[in-house]
């Protein structure tokens, strides 16, 4: 999944689909556009998809419907496209199972980076699942959920997926490698393969708190992932798992 990756463009403007197709082209990527969800659904039966650009305000069924949609029947990364300013539009994007989010007007060169950010993170887990298939599966308890570290996935107790966007799953995942320990927001976004954030971005919270309603029993008064005041966070075991 290098530059030769199928991104596919959702966005009702001709020309926003016609303009970073033609970029992303000439950066070595395969790109194929859609105005609605209908013509999105059709491409993602007919191909494999590596990541989809989604823009958030579309006429009827809008962006966030179409993320929603995409994490939880695809692993696909999802970029959303937002309104400058909208900043309740990119939390509610990250909520819903966005890896990433840029604001138009769109700057080339920023979508291309974070493109590839996204893309790099989904490889980084794809390599590591495919490092050794052989060893017996280890598993993580997390609250109400397993995290199956070699399946990169995460299992309610009843055996049924909880959808993840890779994002979370790195965050999972150094939890578990670092138990009872408190992880600052910055140990966290290296530790989770992603530098690309700005120094204020709030979106390690926002995905501990998307993570928080998947794993705790209460997500209102957190027992796993827990909140330390000017710290950040740890991640506390039950004692059969610690």
């Amino acid at each position: 999944m290098a530059d030769s990756a199928h991104i596919l463009v959702v966005d009702d403007e001709p020309e926003i689909c016609s303009m970073l197709s033609d970029y992303l082209t000439h950066a070595g990527f395969r790109v194929s556009t859609a105005g609605e969800g209908g013509a999105m659904r059709q491409i993602l039966e007919e191909e494999p998809v590596d990541l989809v650009i989604l823009d958030i305000n579309m006429p009827g069924e809008d962006g966030l419907s179409l993320a929603r949609f995409l994490r939880a029947n695809t692993r696909v990364g999802i970029v959303m496209l937002t309104a400058a300013g909208e900043v309740v539009d990119r939390i509610v994007g990250l909520e819903v199972g966005a890896d990433d989010y840029i604001a138009k007007p769109v700057d080339l060169r920023e979508l291309l980076a974070r493109v590839r950010a996204v893309l790099r993170r989904l490889r980084a887990a794809m390599d590591e699942a495919a490092e050794d298939s052989t060893p017996p599966t280890r598993k993580v308890p997390f609250g109400t959920c397993q995290l199956d570290l070699a399946a990169h996935r995460l299992y309610e107790a009843s055996g049924e997926e909880v959808p993840i966007t890779s994002m979370e799953y790195d965050l999972l995942k150094a939890f578990a490698e670092h138990p009872n320990r408190v992880l600052s927001r910055d140990q966290l976004l290296d530790l989770a393969h992603n530098k690309d954030w700005e120094p204020f971005d709030r979106s390690i919270d926002i995905r501990i708190a998307r993570l928080r309603r998947k794993i705790e029993a209460d997500p209102a008064k957190p027992q796993v992932i827990k909140t330390v005041r000017g710290a950040g966070y740890i991640f506390v075991p039950t004692p059969e798992q610690a």
